[in-house]
């Protein structure tokens, strides 16, 4: 083969020639009939197939005498009728092959359903009864859904039960069988993406088939399609009751008292400086003012130099209350700043 002896003379090539391919190979993602009730010329044999779009897709009917080529009537859905004529050999079990080719890559699959309703269905005993021993069985039938089911998301589908088998699917609201190839022995899992074309509704019913060979055993799924969007979970919400913000900061000062000796220095400074204007009564009146106006002066500035000042912080809490706190020094805060009070003491909340 070509592709053989160009790996021998340039494997790297070759082995990107491969990749490249794999990664473009078609897909086909669903094939079914419309089965009949029987099988005569003049019957019609309507087909349907899901894959890659923008491919060439051909049916083979075993016994019948010519081949059928699929339309393509949408972006990946293939349709075509088979009539049957009076030279076909075609019965209920004839296998039904198609191959979807997009480029040079080519794909294959095989009907699952036979061509005549009520075939292949599950086998019984002379009572009637089904045969357990001889029908798959499906466990377990799930979706992990979407919280929008408009075209273009998707929906995963699995289903997990005998292995071996072959596994379609059927949603209502859209056209077709869809397989779930199986991925781990007895698990089934594929991804639905939703099309333009379809009508699906949160509740809408799935059924999944498994077949081997001509026994069949159905579930239908029971979760709808639509899941909730996830919503946050409120965060709890805890009340602090020594936070608060700085309303005010004010700077107090204190002037302190002169007591006697302030006054008695001033008087007798003041009484020396009177002594020293005018003669006589003059001189006489100008030491008793000098000696008040010395009082006076000399009581002033030593309440100036007692003066001291200190600051008040006044705070507001959250419920409206305030608070003031009284600092010696600047407490290096600001108006607006959030703040915590512990035992009378602030701290910035962090």
């Amino acid at each position: 083969m070509p592709l053989f002896s160009m790996t021998l003379a340039a494997p790297v090539q070759a082995q990107q020639y491969n990749n490249n391919a794999a990664a473009y190979a078609p897909v086909i993602r669903g094939f079914d009939v419309e089965e009949v009730r029987r099988l005569r010329p003049g019957v019609e044999l309507n087909f349907n197939l899901y894959g890659t779009p923008g491919g060439r897709a051909t049916l083979s009917i075993a016994g019948a005498n010519r081949n059928l080529n699929l339309t393509e009537t949408e972006p990946g859905q293939y349709e075509g009728t088979y009539t049957l004529g009076g030279r076909d050999n075609i019965t209920g079990s004839s296998a039904v092959t198609a191959n979807l080719r997009v480029g040079n890559q080519v794909t294959s699959g095989v009907l699952s359903e036979s061509l005549l309703r009520d075939v292949g269905r599950h086998p019984r005993d002379n009572q009637g009864r089904e045969r357990a021993a001889d029908v798959p069985r499906i466990e377990r039938f799930d979706v992990q859904g979407s919280d929008d089911l408009s075209p273009g998301n998707e929906l995963t589908f699995s289903v997990y039960g005998t292995p071996g088998a072959k596994v379609d699917m059927v949603i209502a609201g859209t056209r077709g069988v869809f397989f779930l190839p199986e991925v781990k022995p007895g698990e089934y899992s594929g991804d639905y993406t939703i099309r333009r074309a379809d009508r699906i509704a949160p509740n809408s019913a799935v059924t999944a088939t498994m077949r081997i060979g001509g026994r069949v055993s159905a579930a239908v799924l029971g979760k709808p399609l639509r899941v909730a969007a996830a919503t946050p979970t409120p965060r709890e919400v805890r009340y602090c009751t020594n936070c608060a913000t700085v309303d005010a900061i004010n700077v107090i000062e204190v002037n302190g008292d002169g007591n006697y000796l302030g006054t008695i220095g001033g008087g007798v400074v003041g009484a020396v400086l009177g002594s020293q204007v005018g003669k006589g009564s003059g001189r006489t009146a100008a030491q008793i003012a000098g000696a008040v106006g010395g009082a006076y002066v000399g009581r002033n500035i030593e309440r100036r130099a007692r003066k001291t000042q200190h600051y008040e912080v006044v705070i507001r809490f959250n419920n409206g209350g305030t608070q003031t706190v009284t600092y010696e020094n600047d407490p290096g805060l600001r108006v607006g700043e959030k703040v915590r009070i512990t035992d009378g003491v602030l701290s910035r909340d962090q």
